[in-house]
């Protein structure tokens, strides 16, 4: 449906003055805004046993920097990394366990949970033909969420809240994550694209990182480096705490009663945003501006001077803003930075991009300085791992517009694991309280408008 364009300017003029607050009746009420504090730290709104992201410590009420650090059912996601690496496997699977059931597994739960997650990672009979192919869609995040709230449908108890079904309800949905993204981009290729359809079945005994690039890839080839740096990258999105806008979402409508679908589908809703699983792409995009515009990639001065232009909404998209750095707890470090950087660097060399990760390392090195700058106060911050997981995946030879599916196909665990939790221990539907500015108005007959 089109409107004349008067009109429709008419329209748009009204609901902005309807909906405008002054910024200031924020201050004068004390509301904090996206319940954050002054200072920026969140304000607490649950208790969690899961996850927690550590990036400051407070000093007689001072918010002081520190070292960033990443701790799933209180282990340090390191060492989760390290001790699949240094035993030669793959550790996503052990990190969904843990993140679930709150301990790691013997190696024999490990095996057979693995087996469950390989039994429902193959999509119920006639899904993928009537909920993917029939209905594509060019944004493979909007798939994903329509086809989680679809799967609703073909749950006979998609409705019951015991323990027992929403755990067997997790685990389907975190083993259907990846065949659901990878017959989504299928999809999207042929119908939008004018490719091929081409569609591979899961392979059994795959770890689930080998099997999304053998369902995604036409050929079905992939390295072990590759499926091991992948199976990385999901390991450290796992998980990251209940305040973040994707988890929360999940908690606020657990906390309704809803359905399982219901509420993964609100996470991804929320994943979508630029905002939040969005911005690796936000990077890219601006790392294309910067390898555009600065001829010596080596150079630091050059690559300052395009950043420059950036922070003063003289490049990049106009925000001013430095895509990848900064974060709204780590502040010294972010661990999942530090990790990424550490095992992505041989892949980097193998595939010729060390000139682009050299390019992000120096971007990396040169922002906070050229923040402070420009807003005249020192400012400490890190590089978020957005910074670098963009570039991996660059690396990995997996498609942009799958970026923030991947981010929510490790997040699936984490976003389960707090379901479980809000529903069995907190029981209380979260309902904040909104501040409402307008006085009482009479109403006024049509006729005399």
């Amino acid at each position: 449906m089109t409107y004349p364009n008067e009109l429709l300017r008419e329209l748009v003029d009204e609901c902005r003055k309807a909906n405008t607050i002054d910024p200031e009746n924020y201050n004068l009420y004390n509301v904090k805004r996206g319940l954050r504090n002054p200072d920026g730290t969140g304000v607490v709104a649950g208790l969690t046993q899961i996850g927690n992201v550590h990036g400051f410590v407070v000093n007689e009420g001072e918010r002081q920097p520190d070292k960033g650090s990443l701790r799933y059912r209180g282990i340090n996601v390191m060492d989760l990394v390290e001790g699949a690496v240094n035993d030669g496997r793959f550790g996503f699977e052990e990190t969904a366990y843990l993140l679930l059931f709150g301990h790691l597994p013997t190696a024999q739960r490990l095996a057979e949970f693995r087996t469950l997650l390989e039994e429902f990672c193959v999509l119920p009979t006639g899904f993928a033909e009537d909920i993917i192919f029939k209905c594509p869609s060019p944004n493979i995040m909007n798939k994903l969420s329509r086809a989680v709230l679809s799967l609703y449908s073909y749950d006979e108890k998609a409705d019951d809240t015991s323990m027992e079904n929403v755990l067997l309800q997790s685990i389907r949905l975190i083993a259907s994550f990846p065949t659901i993204i990878a017959y989504a981009y299928r999809a999207k290729r042929h119908y939008y694209d004018h490719k091929s359809l081409v569609m591979h079945n899961p392979k059994p005994g795959l770890s689930m990182a080998e099997n999304f690039l053998y369902v995604l890839r036409t050929d079905h080839t992939y390295t072990e480096e590759e499926a091991r740096l992948l199976d990385l990258c999901l390991t450290l999105h796992a998980e990251h705490g209940g305040g973040n806008n994707s988890t929360f979402a999940c908690r606020v409508l657990s906390s309704s009663g809803t359905d399982s679908y219901a509420s993964i589908g609100a996470a991804i809703g929320s994943l979508k945003g630029p905002k939040h699983g969005g911005a690796n792409i936000k990077v890219c995009e601006m790392f294309e501006y910067i390898k555009a515009n600065v001829a010596d990639w080596s150079d630091d001065a050059q690559v300052a001077d395009c950043l420059r232009k950036i922070v003063a909404k003289q490049g990049g998209d106009g925000s001013g803003l430095i895509y990848g750095m900064g974060h709204a707890i780590y502040t010294l470090s972010d661990p999942r930075t530090q990790v990424l950087k550490r095992y992505a660097q041989s892949l980097m060399e193998t595939n010729g991009m060390m000139d682009e990760f050299l390019l992000h390392d120096a971007v990396e090195r040169l922002a906070p300085a050229i923040l402070s700058e420009a807003k005249g106060r020192q400012q400490t911050m890190c590089a978020n791992v957005d910074m670098y997981s963009g570039l991996v995946y660059k690396a990995l030879r997996i498609p942009e517009e799958l970026y923030t599916a991947l981010f929510a196909m490790a997040r699936v665990p984490g976003w389960c694991a707090h379901r479980i939790e809000e529903l069995f221990t907190n029981a209380r539907i979260i309902r904040p309280a909104y501040k409402d500015l307008l006085l009482a108005t009479q109403y006024v007959p049509l006729d005399r408008r």
